[in-house]
């Protein structure tokens, strides 16, 4: 397990937070309760009650977390709380003429996604003047390169994410529902350490061939192809998994597609180095599955970001120019999809590092064989 955070560690996020705004053109964030403020100084209101609560960080003085006054002492026991200043609104006070007060009546702010709309316009009507872009439009890369505790956090989040896949291959598969494996599935994540699990993905059959499939009412039957695709969160951390198995001995197409398909997996890994551009690990996987005449049926990007959500930049897909840094974590996981026939899908979460990727997942990549 990794050593926890330390408030020097939060204050380097928040700093690191605040200038990225500056660079950016924004006088500052206003980040809501959700990953973004996890992440900015480990503070999670212990339930919901849908009472303001945010984080204000800007380039001048010290970050400032508003919360409603019987939560005040909470937050002060925040891991993050020594690098920022908590204040409290109580009952009948106006929380947003406080926020206002510490913005201004002028400046343009990044605003975390999970801020309600109820208290960006209540805001608004505070500070007139004030004017604010949703963070992952202005500041995509925040938090896209994780540091050392994060990517040790994944990788324990990966090691669970192929306990859970090694258990599944247990699993009897025939004659039973998708949705039935995929409550199996969820169960197993659990029992590996997840506390939230995002999506089981279970497509047997031509289902598999559907990318947005996730798990319905079919009966598996012998001799199906089944796509899995697995992800939730772990310590707080992402894992996704994807894996495809079958129900008895393949035949050759079937052995052949997945064999496409797994080199195209290694071939995006293979071009992961720092300074390459994501799109150069989309190419990389699309030039082995166009190669092999199966181009058309590759219908999706090659992977994304992975963090405190199990989707998050940076995006592994054509147009998408930002060069890779050490610190990045993404999945790759190319498919192919045969319409009313079968799909193959192979998952995995990567890292890049000062000299290329390094794999976080471990379990085996082959064609698993249930029953």
């Amino acid at each position: 397990m990794a050593a926890s955070l330390r408030v020097e560690d939060y204050g380097r996020r928040l700093t690191r937070a605040a200038r990225a705004a500056e660079v950016a053109g924004l006088a500052g964030m206003i980040v809501t309760p959700g990953p973004l403020m996890v992440w900015l100084c480990g503070y999670t209101p212990a339930r919901f009650r849908g009472l303001m609560t945010a984080l204000v960080v800007t380039a001048q003085g010290q970050p400032r977390l508003l919360v409603p006054a019987d939560e005040e002492a909470v937050a002060e026991q925040a891991a993050g709380a020594g690098a920022l200043s908590v204040a409290a609104w109580a009952d009948g006070a106006d929380p947003y003429g406080l926020l206002a007060k510490w913005l201004g009546q002028e400046g343009r702010y990044g605003v975390s996604d999970m801020t309600w709309a109820r208290d960006l316009l209540a805001l608004q009507r505070a500070a007139p003047g004030t004017s604010y872009l949703a963070v992952t439009e202005a500041l995509p890369m925040l938090r896209a390169v994780k540091d050392t505790f994060e990517v040790e956090r994944l990788a324990a989040a990966a090691a669970a994410s192929d306990a859970a896949y090694e258990a599944v291959l247990g699993l009897r598969f025939a004659g039973r529902r998708e949705s039935e494996v995929a409550v199996d599935v969820t169960r197993l994540l659990a029992e590996n350490g997840h506390e939230v699990v995002a999506f089981a993905v279970v497509g047997s059959g031509p289902n598999g061939a559907d990318p947005r499939h996730e798990a319905g009412e079919r009966v598996i039957g012998s001799g199906d192809m089944v796509v899995l695709d697995f992800a939730g969160l772990r310590d707080g951390y992402g894992s996704d998994t994807g894996r495809t198995v079958r129900v008895g001995p393949p035949s050759p197409e079937e052995r052949k597609v997945h064999g496409v398909v797994r080199e195209a997996q290694q071939a995006a890994f293979e071009a992961v180095r720092p300074g390459a551009a994501c799109q150069e690990i989309d190419r990389a996987a699309r030039r082995v599955i166009k190669a092999a005449g199966y181009g058309e049926y590759f219908t999706h990007r090659t992977g994304r970001g992975i963090g405190a959500l199990t989707h998050e930049p940076p995006y592994l897909v054509e147009g998408e120019q930002l060069p890779l840094v050490p610190g990045m974590c993404f999945s790759i996981e190319p498919g192919i999809y045969l319409p009313g026939r079968f799909g193959v899908r192979i998952g995995d979460i990567v890292t890049c590092t000062e000299t290329g990727g390094r794999w976080l997942n471990a379990s085996d990549r082959a064609l698993g064989a249930v029953e």
